[in-house]
């Protein structure tokens, strides 16, 4: 089977060799809710796509919705998230929630709506082994249907529950990458190690790409940023961090030119 149609399409994503990839996740709003920065939606996606942001990650829906915010030359590449989960509610609920995730489409959906990639959750630590047993289930039958239609998989793995004390321990890291791997992903979307020593040696054991994601907004975004470079991942995945930003323009300009190498 040839992957000719993935390699082709995560070069739209991943960015140009020598530099780390910039994407932003917009995704948030189906799980929270219209948070700030989220209402006029389309503005802002016609912001990232101003800032030559290498891709952004939507729902179907919107993609939908603001079709007219992607113009023919320039655009960035679209990743489909195709799954939502209640694990952040239950988070929040001190992990007294239900567990439950569940798929919004399939990968056609994905290719019809123009998306470059989709990408799914893939939490452990949860202590729900039927929650989990079913969070590979359902990445391993879409991993395969990536294979068939030649579309780039992202997974999102995270270790969440009453099971974790850190999230950001390598050793959780270190683990759901490589399940995701063995599924089939082809990106990784991940959490920070917290310093560049102990990221590397996630990295290192990992032979797919890796994105650091930005979580909540706070002041060291940017040295999120240059922990991605200096321990080898391909680049950072931002969500509120960008949308939620005062200087949304003065923080991508920033975070690219640290990918790039050209920061002063």
């Amino acid at each position: 089977m040839s992957d000719f149609g993935k390699r082709i399409r995560l070069n739209r994503i991943l960015s140009r060799e020598g530099c780390g990839t910039l994407l932003v996740a917009f995704d948030h709003a189906l799980v929270l809710g219209p948070i700030p920065g989220t209402e006029d939606a389309c503005g802002q996606i016609s912001r990232f796509v101003t800032e030559d942001v290498d891709g952004i990650l939507l729902n179907l829906g919107l993609i939908q919705r603001c079709i007219e915010c992607f113009p023919r030359a320039a655009t960035p590449g679209i990743i489909a998230r195709l799954d939502w989960t209640t694990i952040w509610n239950s988070l929040s609920q001190g992990d007294h929630g239900a567990l439950r995730s569940c798929m919004l489409g399939k990968p056609e959906d994905a290719l019809r709506h123009g998306a470059d990639a989709v990408l799914t959750y893939l939490v452990i630590g949860t202590g729900d082994a039927d929650f989990e047993t079913k969070e590979i289930a359902r990445n391993a039958e879409l991993a395969r249907e990536c294979e068939r239609l030649g579309l780039p998989l992202m997974i999102e793995t995270l270790a969440r529950g009453k099971g974790v004390e850190n999230p950001a321990d390598p050793h959780w890291l270190k683990m759901h990458t490589r399940i995701a791997l063995e599924l089939g992903a082809d990106v990784i979307k991940t959490d920070y190690a917290g310093n560049v020593t102990e990221m590397q040696t996630v990295v290192h054991s990992c032979p797919i790409p890796i994105l650091l994601l930005g979580g909540s907004p706070n002041g060291t975004a940017l040295d999120l940023v240059r922990g991605a470079v200096a321990s080898g991942a391909a680049g950072v995945f931002f969500g509120r961090n960008v949308f939620q930003a005062g200087d949304m323009s003065g923080f991508l300009k920033q975070a690219r030119a640290i990918l790039n190498g050209t920061a002063q």
